[in-house]
C-alpha cells in the first residue's frame, strides 16, 4: 500500500477539484486533501465544461459559487490536520463571493493555518474592451477587500491583477504601502491612467519579481527597491525608454519586451540601465518589428560587466543580425547566447493589420576589433533557424569569436495559431532530414573547430 507521503505527492500534481473528487470516490484518499501542505484553487476548474468562448458572465459565477464551496471545506479547521504553507488562489472579481470568501482566508491567516497567500485576480474581457470607468471600479472592489479583510495583506506574498484602474486611488499606497509582505507582483493592463508617471519608491518593500506588461505608463521611476531581483516589461506606451532605475542593488534579470511604434523614438539601453550594474540575465524581444534600440556598443560595458545570459528575440527574419555582436562585444563574460527570429506569415503582406507599420532593418555601424573574443561564451542557440545565408554567415562569425564554443542549438520556430489559421502553405526551411542537417553542420564547421550541433524540430502549437 502507497504511504501518505507519496499520495499526496500525487494529489499535489491535480487540480483542488481532482483532488476533492478523489477523496470522494476511495476512503484510502479521504483525508489527504487537508494533508496538502500547498492549496491550489484556480476558478477557472470550476467552469462547466464545454465553456463558451468568451467566458459569460453567468458560467464565472457560477465557477465562483463551487470555489468558495471548496475553499470553505479545504479550510475547515476540524478537518485541517496540518498548516498551509501557500495558497494558490485564482478568482473572479464578484463582491458577493469575495464576501464570502474573504472571512474565511482571514480566519485561517488569523489562526496560524495559513501561512503564504499567493492571489490571482483573474479577468476575461480584453484589455481595450473595458472602459475607464470599468477598470476604476475593479480598483476599488479590489481596495474594498483588502479593506474589509486586513489579514489578506499579512500573509500576501504574490498577486496578480489584470484591467485595473488605479486613477481614483493611491496605487503606490495600496500595492506596496499596505501589501507588506509581497515578494511577486504582477500587473497586466493597470495604471493610473494613460500616459501617467509611476514612481515606486518602497525601501522596506520585500519585493522580488515585478512584471508589468501592457500598462499605460509614460514612464515608470524605479527610485527603491533594494530586494528586486527580477523585472518584466511588456508593451509600453512611451515614445522613449519606459524606465528609469534608482536603488535596485539586487536586479540581476531583466526582460524587455515591445512592438515597435512608428512614434517610438528609440532608447539607448545604456542609458536605461544607468546606475545597473548586477544584470545577469537579459531578454530583448522585438516581437518581429523594427528596432526601439539606438546602435551603441562601448557604452554598454558598465551595464555588461556581469552578463551571463543574453536573449535577444523577435527578429524580423529579414533581417541582418550581426548587429547583435555589439552585445558580445560590451558583454566579456557572456556564456550563454539565445536568438529568435521571427518569421510569421500572419503579420507579412495582406495578412499585415493596416494599422501595424512598415520594418526597418537595423542599421548599426559597428568597428568590431577582430581580436577581441568571448572566451566563456559556452552555448549557441537559434530559434527559428531556416537554413538562409546570413543566418550562416552570423553562426560562423559566432565561432570565429568564441574559442570556447562547446553546443550549438538550432531550433525549428515554433507553429503559430494565426498563422495556421491563414491555411497558406508555408515550406519550412528548417533541416529535418539527416542529409539537410548533415549540409548545415558542412556550411557552419568549414574547416572550423567542431561544437556539438543539435537540431530541433518543433512538435508543438503555441
Amino acid at each position: 500500500m502507497l504511504t501518505d507521503d507519496i499520495l499526496l505527492s500525487i494529489l499535489g500534481r491535480v487540480s483542488s477539484r481532482t483532488a476533492a473528487r478523489t477523496s470522494v470516490l476511495s476512503t484510502r484518499w479521504k483525508h489527504l486533501p487537508w494533508l496538502l501542505p500547498e492549496l491550489s484553487i484556480d476558478v477557472k476548474d470550476f467552469l462547466s465544461a464545454p465553456c463558451a468562448d468568451p467566458i459569460e458572465e453567468n458560467d464565472m459565477e457560477q465557477a465562483m459559487k463551487s470555489l468558495a464551496k471548496a475553499t470553505r471545506s479545504l479550510l475547515d479547521k476540524q478537518r485541517r490536520e496540518s498548516t498551509i504553507s501557500s495558497l494558490h488562489l485564482k478568482l473572479y472579481l464578484f463582491n458577493a463571493f469575495l464576501c464570502e470568501v474573504g472571512p474565511l482566508i482571514g480566519d485561517a491567516i488569523d489562526s496560524g493555518l495559513l501561512k503564504d497567500l499567493d492571489l490571482s485576480v483573474l479577468d476575461e474581457t480584453e484589455p481595450l474592451d473595458h472602459s475607464e470607468e470599468e477598470m476604476q471600479q475593479r480598483a476599488q472592489d479590489i481596495d474594498a477587500f483588502f479593506t474589509a479583510y486586513p489579514s489578506v495583506l499579512h500573509c500576501l506574498t504574490k498577486l496578480s491583477l489584470k484591467n485595473v484602474g488605479f486613477d481614483k486611488l493611491d496605487m503606490h499606497h495600496v500595492l506596496f504601502d499596505c501589501c507588506k509582505q509581497l515578494k511577486h507582483l504582477s500587473l497586466h493592463h493597470c495604471d493610473t491612467g494613460s500616459y501617467s508617471l509611476f514612481k515606486i519608491d518602497a525601501p522596506d518593500s520585500k519585493l522580488c519579481v515585478l512584471e508589468i506588461g501592457m500598462c499605460r505608463f509614460l514612464r515608470i521611476d524605479l527610485v527603491c527597491l533594494p530586494k528586486l531581483e527580477k523585472l518584466v516589461c511588456d508593451t509600453w506606451v512611451s515614445r522613449c525608454a519606459p524606465l528609469t532605475f534608482g536603488f535596485v542593488p539586487s536586479l540581476g534579470e531583466l526582460e524587455l519586451s515591445c512592438g515597435s511604434d512608428c512614434e517610438q523614438h528609440g532608447f539607448k539601453l545604456s542609458e536605461l540601465l544607468h546606475g545597473v550594474t548586477g544584470i545577469h540575465t537579459l531578454t530583448l524581444e522585438f516581437q518581429g518589428e523594427t528596432l526601439w534600440l539606438q546602435p551603441e556598443m562601448e557604452e554598454l560595458r558598465t551595464a555588461f560587466s556581469k552578463l551571463r545570459k543574453l536573449f535577444v528575440c523577435g527578429i524580423f527574419v529579414e533581417f541582418d543580425i550581426l548587429w547583435t555582436t555589439a552585445f558580445l562585444v560590451a558583454a566579456p563574460s557572456i556564456e550563454m547566447l539565445h536568438i529568435e527570429v521571427w518569421g510569421h506569415t500572419c503579420d507579412v503582406g495582406e495578412a499585415r493589420p493596416a494599422s501595424y507599420h512598415d520594418r526597418r532593418n537595423p542599421r548599426w555601424e559597428m568597428h568590431l576589433d577582430s581580436s577581441s573574443e568571448n572566451r566563456l561564451l559556452k552555448e549557441l542557440e537559434f530559434a527559428g533557424f531556416k537554413s538562409l545565408e546570413q543566418q550562416f554567415t552570423f553562426i560562423r562569425y559566432m565561432l570565429e569569436r568564441s574559442p570556447n564554443l562547446q553546443k550549438i542549438v538550432l531550433r525549428d520556430e515554433e507553429q503559430c495559431d494565426d498563422c495556421d489559421a491563414l491555411k497558406v502553405p508555408r515550406p519550412s526551411r528548417f533541416p529535418r532530414k539527416e542529409d539537410e542537417q548533415e549540409m548545415v553542420v558542412k556550411r557552419i564547421r568549414d574547416g572550423m573547430f567542431s561544437p556539438e550541433i543539435i537540431f530541433y524540430e518543433a512538435t508543438f502549437m503555441r
